[in-house]
C-alpha cells in the first residue's frame, strides 16, 4: 500500500526534551532499578515534530550514551526501545504497558514500519531495561506531534519518497522447526466471550517454552497476540503495530487495551528474531466483544398488555 519513508535522505536530528527530556538535567531520579549514565538520549531519527507523513512510514530509533539490547538481556548500560502513540507517560517505576498504544521492540530494533490512521498523532521514545522498566534516571525522547495523510495528499517529494520501492530485511537463517505436538492456544478469553476494555490476555503454550527476545533457544519462543488482523507474512518477522503486540520478555499473561464492540483475536509463537517457526505455532482465532463492564448488555424487559374485548 505505501512504502517505506526513505532513510538514505534521512537527516539525524537530536531532539533535546525539557525536564523529562532525554533523561538527565533537572530530571528527578525516578524509574526501575537500572541507572542510565549521564547524557544518555534517546530521539527519533529524521522525523520532525510537525511532519506529514503518509499511513504507513519508518520510524527510525537514536540512542546516545547507551547501548541497545533485547528484552531479557541484563546488559549494563543498554535497553530496548518502546514507541509511545497518543499516550502519556507510563509510570517511569513499573514496566511499561503493551497495548494499541505502546509498543514494545523487545529484540533490539533501531527502526520499525508503523501504520496509522489518517490524522493528528504523537510519537513519543522511552528506553526500557530487560525488564520493560525504564531507567534510572528515565531516558525519554521529546514528545513531537505528526500529520498522517493518504499518499494523493503528500506533498510532491514526500510522495515520490513514499513510493519509492521498500528495502526487506532478509531472514536470517529461516525458520526454526517447532516439535509435533506444539501448540498455542487462549487460556482467557473464551471465544465469544465478553471482557472489559483491559482484559488480561492468559496464552497457554503445550510441547515448547518460552525464553525472551534475543535469546536463541531450542523449542522455544515467545507470544504475539493479533488483533483484528490477519496472518502475517510467516516468513519475515511479525511487524509491531496497533494489530501485532509483542510480549519479548516472555510474558505468559498481559493486561492490553481494546476499544467498545467485537473483536478478533489470535496467538502466534515466534523465535528469539520474531519470526513464526515451522510449522507455525498459531492459535484458532477467537472473537470477544469489549462492553464497558465486561458482561453482556442487559435484555430489555417487554411489558406484557391484557387485551381486553
Amino acid at each position: 500500500m505505501f512504502s517505506r519513508v526513505s532513510t538514505g535522505i534521512a537527516v539525524s536530528l537530536l531532539m533535546l526534551a525539557g525536564t523529562i527530556g532525554t533523561g538527565h538535567g533537572q530530571q528527578k531520579p525516578v524509574g526501575g532499578p537500572n541507572p542510565s549514565p549521564p547524557g544518555a538520549a534517546v530521539y527519533f531519527v529524521g522525523l520532525k515534530d510537525g511532519q506529514t507523513v503518509p499511513t504507513t512510514f519508518t520510524v527510525n530509533f537514536g540512542l546516545k550514551g547507551m547501548g541497545v539490547a533485547p528484552a531479557g538481556s541484563d546488559k549494563a548500560n543498554a535497553g530496548h526501545h518502546h514507541l509511545l502513540i497518543d499516550t502519556e507517560l507510563p509510570p517511569l517505576d513499573q514496566p511499561i504497558p503493551s497495548d494499541f498504544n505502546h509498543l514494545h521492540f523487545g529484540a533490539g530494533q533501531t527502526e520499525a514500519e508503523v501504520t496509522l490512521p489518517e490524522g493528528e498523532h504523537t510519537l513519543q521514545l522511552v528506553l526500557g531495561d530487560k525488564d520493560h522498566i525504564p531507567n534510572t534516571i528515565p531516558v525519554i525522547s521529546e514528545r513531537i506531534k505528526i500529520r498522517v495523510v493518504t499518499a494523493s495528499q503528500m506533498p510532491a517529494a514526500a510522495s515520490a519518497a513514499a513510493a519509492a520501492p521498500a528495502t526487506t530485511n532478509p531472514v536470517s537463517a529461516g525458520r526454526k522447526k517447532s516439535p509435533d505436538g506444539a501448540k498455542v492456544y487462549f487460556v482467557f478469553p473464551k471465544n465469544r466471550g465478553y471482557v472489559t476494555p483491559t482484559p488480561v490476555i492468559r496464552f497457554g503454550l503445550i510441547g515448547m517454552g518460552v525464553a525472551p527476545a534475543g535469546f536463541e533457544k531450542v523449542n522455544t519462543g515467545h507470544h504475539h497476540l493479533l488483533i483484528d488482523t490477519d496472518v502475517p507474512n510467516l516468513d519475515l518477522p511479525i511487524p509491531a503495530d496497533f494489530n501485532h503486540l509483542h510480549f519479548g520478555a516472555g510474558q505468559t499473561e498481559a493486561k492490553i487495551t481494546l476499544p467498545l464492540g467485537k473483536h478478533t483475536l489470535r496467538l502466534l509463537l515466534a523465535d528469539e528474531l520474531h519470526i513464526p517457526h515451522d510449522p507455525p505455532l498459531l492459535s484458532e482465532p477467537i472473537t470477544v466483544t469489549v462492553t464497558a463492564n465486561g458482561r453482556p448488555p442487559a435484555k430489555k424487559k417487554f411489558r406484557k398488555y391484557r387485551r381486553y374485548y
